[in-house]
């Protein structure tokens, strides 16, 4: 099956799963741009009568946050956060909230997961592997590319729910985080909705 064919045999659930992660990807590997911004806050009214919830809640507040964000004012809101001068404020490397005392180990072990599905970094690209956007991509690839989902959840379980936790609590503590304080309470409410998911599909 083709990369396209996949794409579209997903369930809805499941698309709706890719398209999740695919957007916290993007909101963490670089600042949302005017037309991200428009995009995410026109989708504040479709969602307006879906049900309450943490992760419904953390979505429009985000949503809410894109209608009056500037664009600039964001660019330098990220860089103060993931890049800074010197050490960034919080690290987007999720080795150092996963594995803290090993973290190379850790990332030598994502990189060797990663290369079994034939992934590896692009030239280009000067990220780690173990940048939380790029794990959030990751797990979009696997739902997209209708990977069993003992595979999805194995991934899910040792790469991503031990450091989004970590990740989402740095950023919480940051006074200079408007805007990345509500995409990261949207990070953690989604991964604990992914995990509530793969707990009910976990066999006794």
């Amino acid at each position: 099956m083709s990369g396209d064919e996949a794409r579209a045999a997903l369930e809805p659930e499941e698309a709706a799963r890719a398209l999740w992660y695919a957007l916290l990807s993007r909101l963490l590997y670089a600042p949302p741009d005017r037309e991200l911004l428009v995009q995410l806050a026109a989708g504040l009214e479709d969602g307006a009568e879906a049900e309450a919830g943490a992760f419904i809640d953390t979505l429009r507040a985000v949503q809410l946050a894109c209608r009056e964000a500037d664009p600039d004012a964001l660019r330098d809101e990220y860089e103060s956060l993931f890049v800074g001068v010197g050490k960034a404020p919080v690290t987007p490397y999720t080795s150092a909230y996963a594995a803290a005392h090993a973290p190379d180990r850790h990332l030598v072990a994502l990189r060797a997961r990663l290369l079994e599905w034939g992934l590896t970094r692009r030239d280009q690209v000067f990220e780690a592997e173990d940048h939380v956007a790029a794990l959030c991509d990751a797990m979009r690839w696997l739902i997209g590319r209708v990977r069993p989902l003992e595979e999805q959840r194995d991934f899910f379980v040792e790469f991503v729910a031990p450091a989004m936790p970590g990740f989402c609590d740095a950023i919480s503590r940051m006074p200079g985080a408007d805007f990345y304080r509500k995409v990261g309470a949207f990070a953690r409410a989604y991964v604990a909705l992914e995990q509530d998911a793969f707990d009910m599909h976990t066999p006794a």
